[in-house]
């Protein structure tokens, strides 16, 4: 198979759909289709499901599909090397981050970085921890920023610190003035994110014993303070989500000091890509100077 085949197999997982995989190929449908055809033939195997909802994988297909993403990202990394070599500073940088890293981050990394590299592209993937995860594991994406419990067997530099804080409706009454004990809230009802939105939050309910009250299974920050705010419950969350919300709501430190490590996570460092190496070390440079102008 050829480095073409990767590509046309790549673009039909992207667009579920020959007509459209041949037109971000810049290729005839029937080129699309004869070159799956191919590799289908050369493999023994299917590996789409063609239906009048679009193209889908089969199971064969998944199997293969981190395989042959890896294949395309070494190409790419080669492109970038010669690139290197040859004076110039190009590539592609693809990178995964949850919300609220990329609410407060993203915006100011990019723009720092595309100021001195502006010929290198730049991608990014929201998602929850689970999502960036497994898009680093799939090679969807280069980098990605995980909190530590969710880091699994990725490699990851520590980039950044933030303690666990209690959101609450504005007429909400502490047993304590200025922060909320452990045992209070064993009384509240929690707004809740789903598992793998918020691992650390969801490791500290089970570490203290809190059974969450409530049917809630949020997806992203701003809906559960919005619930919040309209008095449905109160919400843990690491402090960076809370940062720039404008809601009227209140946010109080806990008796206990429980925090969230975040880390910036690759699967391969010591082969990475030229201007993936770049990102990576321009991230890790920015929040040691951060660090250090507030110490």
């Amino acid at each position: 198979m050829t480095l073409l085949s990767y590509q046309v197999f790549l673009a039909v997982v992207e667009q579920q759909s020959f007509q459209k995989a041949a037109q971000a190929l810049k290729l005839t449908p029937s080129a699309i289709s004869h070159a799956v055809s191919s590799m289908e033939s050369e493999l023994g195997s299917l590996l789409f499901v063609r239906s009048r909802q679009g193209v889908y994988l089969t199971s064969y297909g998944k199997a293969l599909f981190p395989y042959i993403k890896n294949v395309l990202n070494s190409d790419e990394y080669l492109q970038q090397a010669i690139a290197q070599f040859n004076g110039m500073q190009k590539g592609l940088v693809r990178i995964g981050t949850f919300n609220s890293a990329c609410v407060e981050w993203m915006p100011s990394l990019l723009k720092g970085f595309e100021q001195e590299y502006p010929e290198v592209r730049l991608d990014i993937y929201q998602g929850t921890y689970h999502d960036v995860y497994q898009w680093l594991k799939d090679g969807v994406v280069d980098l990605g920023f995980l909190s530590a419990s969710s880091l699994g067997d990725l490699a990851g530099t520590p980039v950044y610190e933030d303690r666990i804080v209690c959101v609450t409706p504005r007429d909400f009454q502490p047993k304590n003035p200025g922060y909320v004990t452990v045992e209070e809230l064993k009384g509240q009802r929690f707004v809740i994110q789903r598992e793998g939105c918020d691992a650390d939050v969801n490791h500290f309910m089970e570490k203290y014993h809190l059974s969450g009250q409530g049917g809630s299974c949020i997806v992203d920050d701003m809906s559960a303070i919005a619930l919040v705010m309209g008095g449905y419950g109160v919400c843990l969350v690491p402090e960076l989500v809370i940062r720039n919300i404008p809601f009227p709501v209140d946010v109080y430190p806990l008796d206990v000091e429980e925090k969230r490590t975040i880390m910036l996570a690759t699967v391969h460092p010591e082969v990475s890509a030229p201007a993936v190496r770049r990102m990576y070390d321009y991230i890790i440079e920015r929040f040691q100077n951060e660090t250090e102008e507030m110490e």
